[in-house]
C-alpha cells in the first residue's frame, strides 16, 4: 500500500527551490584590473615555492638512493 503525502507537500515536478540567505553572504566587490594581476602574481609566487620545496624533497631523495646504490655496488 503506497504511503500517501500530506496536501501541505508540493509534488515532484513543481516543488519550490528554498530560498537562499543572501544577508549571510558579503557582497561581491569588483577587482580593478591591478587587484587581479597582484593576485595572480601572489599564487605564481606560491606556487613556484612549492614546485621548489617538491624539488628539494626530490632531490634529498635521489641523494639517498645514490647512496644506496654506492652500497650496492661496492657488496
Amino acid at each position: 500500500m503506497p504511503v500517501q503525502k500530506p496536501p501541505d507537500q508540493p509534488s515532484g515536478k513543481t516543488a519550490t527551490v528554498p530560498q537562499v540567505k543572501t544577508s549571510e553572504r558579503k557582497p561581491w566587490k569588483k577587482k580593478t584590473p591591478v587587484e587581479v594581476f597582484l593576485e595572480q602574481t601572489e599564487k605564481l609566487r606560491k606556487e613556484i615555492a612549492d614546485a621548489e620545496e617538491e624539488i628539494k624533497q626530490k632531490r634529498l631523495q635521489l641523494k639517498k638512493f645514490e647512496e644506496a646504490r654506492k652500497i650496492f655496488e661496492s657488496a
